[in-house]
């Protein structure tokens, strides 16, 4: 570096990552573009093409204006890591938009921009009109957009785009993400991908042979296998049908989108854990346990409630519908085998506040879920107990209390707080939608639920998201699906960094 030249700035450094990331999003447009020329759409192949130019050009001029961190090889910071994942996504959310508001699909760019960020975010809550006519390669992009969102973005660029280590841990974190399989970010990151695509493969051919067993012609049942295995292992929710999981009517296919989800739902850790032969991570991770003693507790709570109602004509249809749309909450994919106003309307009080706390608890830490994370709603429920011992016990027993969580882990204070500062931002986030909803003229119960929804990154709907939902509304759930999915700490590092940056403007003018 020559000493006389000043040094990449932070808006530099800021810039050239994001057109990185931005570049990089842009080369996943040939996917759909390439199916348009295939099955002949002209149309939505225009539309991709447009979208193309335009998220290549913003990704160049990012980059560009960021030159001297490449020539540099400027060094990346953690705040620079946090405020590259926030402002990303924000940038990606309107370029990705694109194609949809091309498309006719949607009634305005927010309603673009509200579907682009639900895939992102893996959440599954839709405002794209007649999904049953889309063509093919918007719903390869919508169902492209979860896939990728739950793995994350900067997971790819950091595979297969930037060759760059260097701070690399920092952008990958800023994804909130902090796992590390292997000791270099980026092979972590190629892990990752190298698990979802493994996955891929063989979920998206038992979807494939099971869509053709009933019934579907084997082009229309890989497409369809592809759409939902890409929503399922993303804990995402999209459905090439506007029926959902109903669209399929089959016991089979449920149970493979089921499994495929819980799978989706578990920490990156633990599948490379277990794929390495350590099979009783399963079993002694605090994560596992407590996904399946709330989701027990959550299923029986709601069958003994809809039983007591007699809703369901059998225990059969009982089992089918309770189970599936628990998982499915709990894990936070928002796959459906019943229409949305039945939560209302046929599950009552009690089954749709169940549901909602399972929503805002959601899947583990590190995968592909969101809500708080069973980690940490474990990692405060085990403190609470502790302090309880401690309460009961010598002062002079002084004990080291542990958790296990891929490997054995103090319980130290600073964890226990920091999750419980995160669980409290969560249930902020979801008791202002909840008072907005009301304040919109939803009643209490859909407002709670479409709250936890959007907060969660679910996606179920009570019947709230709609075209005619006040656009206040759709911009809060946009805000509560993006801060939700990031986890609060890059949102919150982005906004100080404009409000700094303002402040300087201000005093120098």
């Amino acid at each position: 570096m020559n000493y006389n030249e000043k040094a990449a700035s932070n808006i530099e450094i800021i810039s050239y990552y994001s057109g990185v990331i931005i570049f990089g999003t842009a080369l996943l447009m040939l996917i759909p573009i390439f199916f348009t020329i295939v099955c002949f759409e002209f149309a939505p192949l225009i539309d991709f093409i447009i979208s193309f130019c335009i998220t290549m050009l913003v990704g160049l001029g990012l980059m560009l204006f960021g030159k001297k961190t490449q020539i540099q090889n400027a060094t990346t910071q953690w705040k620079h890591g946090y405020i590259i994942a926030a402002f990303t996504w924000i940038l990606l959310m309107m370029l990705c938009a694109i194609p949809y508001s091309l498309s006719g699909h949607t009634k305005s760019f927010l309603d673009s921009c509200f579907d682009v960020m639900s895939g992102f975010t893996t959440t599954g809550l839709l405002l794209t009109q007649d999904l049953d006519h889309l063509s093919i390669g918007l719903n390869m992009w919508r169902h492209l957009l979860t896939f990728i969102g739950g793995q994350g973005m900067i997971v790819l660029a950091l595979s297969f785009v930037s060759n760059q280590a260097s701070g690399a841990y920092r952008l990958y974190v800023g994804e909130a993400k902090d796992i590390e399989l292997v000791p270099n970010v980026v092979g972590t990151a190629k892990i990752i991908w190298k698990i979802s695509m493994i996955y891929l493969g063989i979920g998206t051919a038992a979807l494939w042979i099971t869509g053709m067993v009933i019934g579907l012609n084997p082009i229309t049942a890989f497409f369809h296998g592809f759409y939902m295995f890409a929503s399922a292992w993303s804990t995402g929710g999209f459905s090439p049908m506007t029926q959902n999981m109903m669209y399929y009517h089959s016991l089979t296919y449920e149970i493979i989108c089921l499994i495929i989800l819980v799978l989706g739902s578990f920490n990156f850790g633990l599948h490379y854990a277990v794929w390495q032969g350590n099979r009783k991570e399963f079993i002694k991770n605090i994560e596992t346990r407590s996904f399946f003693i709330t989701s027990i507790i959550s299923c029986a709570l709601i069958l003994r409630w809809l039983t007591k109602l007699n809703v369901y004509p059998d225990a059969i249809a009982d089992f089918r519908r309770v189970i599936f749309n628990v998982l499915s909450a709990h894990t936070t994919t928002g796959f459906t085998n019943i229409y949305a106003r039945q939560y209302a309307l046929e599950w009552g009080d009690i089954g749709v506040l169940i549901m909602v706390i399972a929503m805002l608890i959601g899947g583990s830490a590190c995968s592909t879920a969101g809500g708080f994370k069973g980690l940490r709603v474990a990692m405060v429920f085990k403190a609470i107990i502790v302090d309880i011992k401690k309460l009961l016990s010598s002062e002079r027993n002084v004990k080291v209390y542990k958790y296990h969580h891929i490997k054995d882990c103090i319980l130290e204070d600073s964890g226990v707080k920091s999750s419980a500062i995160i669980i409290l931002c969560y249930i902020v986030l979801f008791a202002i939608g909840t008072i907005l909803g009301i304040f919109c003229g939803y009643p209490m119960g859909s407002s709670a639920f479409e709250a936890a929804s959007a907060t969660g990154n679910v996606g179920l709907s009570i019947g709230v998201t709609s075209l005619s939902t006040p656009a206040i509304l759709k911009i809060y759930y946009i805000v509560a699906m993006y801060m939700g999915r990031l986890e609060f700490i890059s949102v919150f590092a982005l906004i100080g960094f404009v409000i700094k940056g303002v402040k300087k403007i201000c005093k120098r003018y």
